[in-house]
């Protein structure tokens, strides 16, 4: 039987009652399938002695003797305080409601212990703690049997559930189930790597025998999930993944041929590409050259690299070839300047430019969509009304994702239906992202898709200057702004909140936009912009943000993504470490856009920890886009990160992307080689893994 066919319910497990199964539902855990596969995150070896006076290598392991006995504290709170002792030092066993044990931890009596120690009131101690007598039985049934030596599995917990009740259930449903599983990987693959049986290694990573088996539970068990990953992300990509490695190879002798109209461009420009733009066009015009399989491609880059003007020169090919662009871009303000830029750069090569949005009156709305509908619109550029109902394209041949974290699944493909033709040909894609995503992580959730890095940036651009200040020093982050403002430059200040209630001590933008505009910086003009306001407002704010009549913007994080204001050269975030790394690295990208040095001042909380202040550290040691991604990505898991929470497939068990990356390669390579030689599964070597897909898929069905 397949492990996760086993949707036997809970209840067949003694000790698991209707509100054990209620609280077993808190984490997950829904029948017999879900409690196996609730894997521990941590694992403890007893089997090595640790003395008390070794207690900060985080746990003590050892045979001790009861010295004393004392009672802390009245009434309710009344919590009795134990002496204990072995060869190397003395310790304090806290019994926090666990007053039963007065009658077993007798002055004079012989326990094995184990626990993790700390030292506070000039004394070790520890409320965490299991006890065992030293012959193994149990003076009562409260007392734990078993707990010394070995490895036990430590999991994830809820209210309602302990470690000696989860480690009893997973035990009983291994003794019965485990060994009637089948294995769900290749046969060769499991000999080719020396894995583990599914039915070994669900035992070993639940209670190994020993390090060595716990460490090949995990990588059996790591590899099989990573492999059924990248065999969904394989199989959403279909037959492109089978025909783009030879199209590729006949298309090799075609990268950095570029096209009549982005020729003109190139010679009008008034600067040379950087190396990393030119290496983009010649591998999206490759891409583009013609074949069977559509161009579907992640451009990333840092804010500033270039990224919009490979997406004109790329829309410049697809006129070239006859077809249609649509530009597509998660907000107004964004696609408003994007829309100014390619009028600006591509009227006067003839190509003829559209600005599309919700907010575009009927009246020449109706004439646009007429336009757009004939092929006499060559580039459209909008928000998500590019793919409202009535909205219809004659040759939709290019569709330029940005921002693509910011948009559903479902809007990226509505967009892209609207290009599918006669031959049931899709658009090229071409997807955008300013937050850097790990090439590991851009590898699993787009699978099928090439992926693109500009890593350097247009030649005189300074990188921004990044200092940290404490909250009760941002006076003289004020007095910095202000000298700066005097001189002719403008500054954001960025809050974590709209407006705030009183239940949490944070500055929010509403009313810190007063404060910076009375008390602060009097003498300027402050303006106000989050998510709430009007699309119209927040437009006509940031225009006059643009032109320089504001010369500071109090704003949310709806600035990250947002127009260039090339004389904004100060950045401060308050309450930094309420923002991701990444978020913080886009604002951050938001001012420097021009040639004057530019500044961004991290205000933290004066208790913030050590920890926080390490986190934010990263910003002041790194402006390398990918690196900060990582470490936000160790932090925050990859569903955030990467915009890919609603589509729910990397909800892995014990697999980390980042952590596991040499693994991830591995079953990448297998699963892709297995489905371009055997698309159908129908081999005898492949049958498990259709038999999976269908009877028990581990993830839900990827889709882009």
């Amino acid at each position: 039987m397949l492990l996760r066919s086993l949707n036997i319910p809970l209840n067949v497990i003694r000790g698991i009652g209707p509100e054990m199964v209620r609280i077993l539902a808190k984490p997950g855990i829904r029948n017999i399938a879900g409690l196996l596969c609730h894997y521990p995150r941590d694992w403890e070896d007893r089997s090595v002695t640790v003395p008390i006076k070794d207690f900060h290598k985080n746990q003590v392991c050892t045979e001790i003797t009861v010295v004393a006995r004392d009672w802390i504290g009245y009434g309710r709170m009344r919590t009795l305080k134990v002496y204990v002792e072995d060869e190397s030092g003395r310790a304090v066993l806290l019994c926090f409601n666990r007053p039963w044990l007065e009658k077993l931890l007798i002055p004079g009596e012989r326990f094995r212990l184990w626990g993790r120690f700390y030292y506070k009131y000039s004394e070790i101690q520890s409320s965490a703690f299991e006890i065992e007598t030293i012959d193994g039985t149990e003076k009562s049934n409260r007392v734990q049997s078993g707990i010394l030596p070995g490895i036990l599995p430590v999991y994830p917990l809820t209210e309602g559930l302990n470690q000696k009740k989860i480690r009893s259930f997973i035990k009983r449903a291994i003794d019965k189930y485990a060994a009637d599983l089948e294995n769900e990987l290749p046969e060769n693959l499991i000999t080719r790597d020396k894995l583990l049986s599914k039915a070994a290694a669900i035992k070993a990573i639940h209670f190994p025998v020993s390090a060595e088996e716990l460490e090949l539970a995990k990588k059996t068990l790591i590899y099989e999930e990573l492999f059924y990953l990248e065999v969904m992300v394989g199989k959403r990509a279909g037959e492109r993944i089978r025909g783009i490695k030879n199209e590729k190879l006949e298309m090799r002798n075609e990268r950095g041929a570029f096209s009549p109209l982005q020729e003109r461009l190139i010679e009008r420009l008034p600067f040379s590409l950087t190396p990393g733009q030119q290496q983009a066009i010649a591998e999206i015009n490759a891409d583009m050259a013609g074949g069977q399989f559509s161009m579907a491609r992640l451009l990333q880059g840092d804010v500033g690299s270039g990224k919009t003007l490979v997406s004109f020169l790329a829309a410049l090919k697809t006129v070239d070839d006859g077809g249609q662009s649509a530009l597509m871009a998660p907000t107004e303000l964004l696609a408003r300047q994007h829309a100014d830029n390619a009028a600006r750069l591509l009227e006067p090569l003839g190509l003829r430019i559209a600005f599309l949005t919700g907010n575009v009156k009927s009246s020449g709305r109706k004439d646009l969509l007429n336009h757009l509908a004939a092929g006499e619109i060559d580039l459209v550029v909008g928000t998500h009304a590019l793919f409202s109902k009535d909205v219809n394209y004659k040759n939709l041949s290019l569709v330029v994702v940005d921002e693509q974290h910011r948009f559903g699944v479902t809007q990226r493909s509505s967009i892209m239906a609207k290009g599918v033709n006669a031959q049931n040909s899709n658009p090229h894609l071409l997807m955008m992202s300013a937050t850097p995503i790990p090439r590991t992580l851009a590898l699993t959730v787009f699978g099928d898709m090439e992926v693109t890095v500009i890593r350097d940036m247009p030649p005189g651009r300074k990188p921004v200057k990044t200092h940290l200040a404490k909250e009760s020093g941002e006076n003289r982050v004020y007095e910095f702004v202000r000298g700066k403002l005097e001189a002719g430059s403008q500054a954001y200040f960025v809050y974590p909140l709209i407006e705030n209630g009183d239940e949490m001590n944070l500055k929010d933008a509403v009313s810190m936009a007063q404060r910076l505009a009375e008390k602060v910086f009097p003498r300027f003009t402050v303006a106000l912009i989050h998510s709430k306001l009007g699309e119209d407002e927040k437009r006509k704010t940031m225009e006059r943000f643009r032109r320089g009549e504001i010369k500071v913007l109090a704003a949310t994080s709806v600035v990250e993504v947002g127009v260039d204001v090339p004389n904004a050269n100060c950045m401060v975030i308050e309450h930094a470490e309420r923002f991701g790394l990444s978020a913080l690295h886009q604002l951050r990208g938001r001012v420097g856009r021009g040639l004057d040095q530019a500044y961004c001042f991290l205000v933290y909380s004066d208790e913030l920890t050590e920890d926080g202040k390490a986190r934010l550290k990263v910003m002041l040691e790194s402006s390398d886009g990918f690196v900060i991604a990582e470490e936000d990505l160790k932090l925050r898991g990859p569903g955030q990160i990467a915009g890919t929470e609603q589509s729910g497939y990397l909800n892995l068990g014990i697999a980390n992307p980042i952590r596991d990356v040499e693994v991830l390669a591995i079953a990448r390579d297998d699963a892709f080689s297995i489905l371009e030689n055997d698309p159908g599964l129908l081999l005898e070597d492949h049958r498990i893994i259709a038999r999976v897909l269908e009877e028990a898929p581990p993830f839900r069905e990827v889709v882009l």
